[in-house]
């Protein structure tokens, strides 16, 4: 099936856009282009008051077969459509996506928790991260060309992929995954946490007029349904993003039928400020995702007072509430491993000089804790926490923060903030992590690799060696005298 025309993809654009497909809070599986209720449903929890969310399916393996079957036809179609075609369906689609990013915004911040400011963010990175990855292209090499013969390697898709999502970006963790396969000639199946279902399953509903039946297929469900799509030999290719212990059963159950797959895990990214820096401004920059802070004793005290004083003036509370700035942990079972946490930093006899409890219990809220040079053996060091609790430690010799940040057995992401542009190279070079930023920390493009070292995952996302990771390699022998 060809890509529609653009005259009947113009009509439906304008179809959805009347439909406003994000405030229909109504919510079913897509299979083979079509809404699929499912005789069994669940809810999540709205993680800022505790109340439930709208139902959503749970899909059974037959779902899960009918959806296979689909995809596999759509890839045999869809694989001939030629580039500039899926690209400019893409692009159709990222136009209808940023039509509706209010309702999203809404919707994501209700399953997510995370405040409108940054829902709102998340959205418009997946709208112009669908328009820069599908501008991309996979170059074909020359390998040889002589009056006898010309190699050539060029990379064909896989098949049928499937993307298993976090609860932490739904969306935009979503979209890398789904513009990566369907540019490069694959069909999609989304399987989204089974605590953040609802903005998945608008996707897929919201990509209905733009893409051939069965091409972008999203399927909700309970813990059950992530090992029968990794399980499934219709299936030829998995992006998982999760947890290190999930990931390993992962790689194990694709290893069974030889599926390709990429692996983003678990992280505890570790950040080392040198004594040079101006304290004033790196305080500003400075985020609450990194796990560890390392920072230089010349100028440790001076910098842990400044922090506390500005994380004290960012708000906790519901993320629909104006200038909220940390919104609730996003799930009762994080929570419960954040309140425990927090606990070990009392048992094991550590300073806190900011928060160190719970927040208001209408809802899943961790007040914002620094903890005061705890021991690198502290649970608070040694445990990506997916809460806003952030362990601050001193340091005084290079070779010595750079062994205390490798120690950790992930390698996800770090950064060195330093003002001596050679000094900060030679910390970073050092560095067993995927990405290293100097001066910054979490700076992502789509057009720029992403994954992790160690324990934090197998191959990348994003880039084109992310597009690769969709692919075969294959080498075309041409001899010319034939």
């Amino acid at each position: 099936m060809p890509v529609r025309s653009l005259l009947d993809t113009l009509a439906s654009i304008l179809f959805f856009r009347k439909a406003r497909v994000t405030r229909v809070l109504v919510f079913h599986n897509v299979i083979n282009g079509a809404l699929a209720p499912t005789t069994k449903t669940r809810h999540s929890i709205n993680p800022a008051n505790r109340q439930p969310n709208p139902e959503v399916p749970v899909a059974t393996q037959d779902d899960l077969d009918q959806a296979v079957t689909a995809a596999q036809a759509a890839f045999r179609e869809w694989r001939r459509v030629p580039l500039e075609e899926r690209r400019a369906a893409l692009h159709k689609y990222a136009d209808a996506l940023e039509g509706e990013k209010d309702g999203f915004t809404k919707l994501l911040t209700q399953e997510q928790g995370k405040p409108l400011s940054q829902a709102a963010d998340e959205i418009n990175r997946a709208v112009s991260g669908i328009r820069a990855l599908s501008s991309l292209e996979l170059p074909e090499t020359v390998l040889e060309d002589t009056p006898e013969r010309r190699i050539v390697q060029r990379f064909t898709p896989l098949g049928v992929a499937a993307a298993i999502v976090p609860w932490n970006f739904p969306v935009l963790l979503a979209i890398g995954k789904i513009v990566s396969a369907l540019i490069t000639g694959n069909s999609i199946i989304v399987k989204p946490s089974p605590f953040t279902p609802y903005c998945a399953l608008k996707l897929a509903e919201l990509a209905i007029p733009f893409f051939p039946k069965g091409l972008f297929q999203a399927l909700s469900g309970d813990d059950s349904l992530g090992p029968l799509i990794t399980a499934h030999p219709g299936i030829h290719k998995v992006s998982f993003t999760r947890s290190t212990a999930t990931g390993k059963r992962v790689a194990a159950a694709c290893a069974e039928s030889l599926k390709h797959c990429t692996l983003e895990l678990g992280g505890n990214d570790a950040a080392i400020v040198t004594e040079d820096v101006d304290v004033d401004q790196v305080v500003q920059k400075v985020c609450m995702m990194i796990k560890r802070l390392y920072v230089h004793e010349a100028i440790y005290d001076e910098f842990r007072d400044k922090l506390v004083s500005i994380v004290k003036t960012f708000p906790l509370g519901e993320g629909t509430k104006p200038d909220v700035f940390f919104g609730p942990i996003q799930n009762e079972m994080q929570y419960n491993k954040a309140r425990d946490l927090l606990a070990s930093i009392s048992s094991e006899g550590l300073t806190t000089v900011l928060g160190g409890s719970p927040g208001d219990p209408a809802g899943f809220f961790i007040q914002p804790t620094i903890v005061d040079n705890p021991p690198g053996k502290a649970r608070v060091v040694i445990e990506e926490p997916f809460a806003p609790i952030l362990p601050l430690l001193k340091w005084r010799a290079d070779d010595e923060v750079l062994d205390r940040a490798n120690t950790d057995p992930s390698g996800l992401g770090g950064s060195v903030w330093c003002r001596d542009p050679d000094r900060a190279q030679r910390l970073a070079d050092c560095l067993d992590t995927g990405s290293v930023w100097i001066n910054s920390h979490l700076a992502l493009a789509p057009h720029v690799p992403y994954g992790g070292h160690k324990q934090s995952g197998i191959g990348v996302e994003y880039g084109l060696e992310g597009l690769k990771a969709y692919c075969a390699s294959q080498t075309v022998w041409l001899f010319k005298d034939a």
